[in-house]
């Protein structure tokens, strides 16, 4: 995985780490695009000599998806200074219901038009 940074001023563009924070003018990649990705002509592209890091292995994503199912399914006590959440309804509202909620509803016209080509 890796960070596209660009600057159009200097005409530059940065192919390094991957950024921990987002900025400006960036992409996250990843490897196989980051070492395919051309700029346009006239521009520089500097690259990372120390490479890229891997993406997590795939053993470290599934036991972190499974712990996060073990903490939902436990059902721990709020912690202080937070009420507890009301329990969520068990049936979704019918579409009767849904219709004729207080939502808001779009209007009729809506914010793009058409125009006529002027020739």
């Amino acid at each position: 995985m890796a960070t596209l940074t660009y600057d159009y001023a200097g005409s530059t563009a940065v192919i390094g780490p991957l950024a921990r924070a987002s900025e400006p003018h960036s992409w996250d990649l990843c490897a196989e695009h980051a070492d395919r990705i051309t700029v346009p002509r006239g521009w520089e592209i500097m690259r990372s000599v120390s490479g890229f890091g891997a993406p997590p292995e795939e053993q470290e994503l599934t036991a972190l998806a499974e712990a996060v199912r073990e903490s939902v399914a436990v059902g721990s006590e709020p912690l202080d200074g937070f009420d507890d959440l009301p329990p969520r309804p068990s049936v979704a509202p019918s579409r009767r219901e849904a219709a004729t909620s207080t939502r808001p509803r779009p209007g009729r016209r809506g914010h793009l038009r058409v125009l006529p080509d002027v020739d």
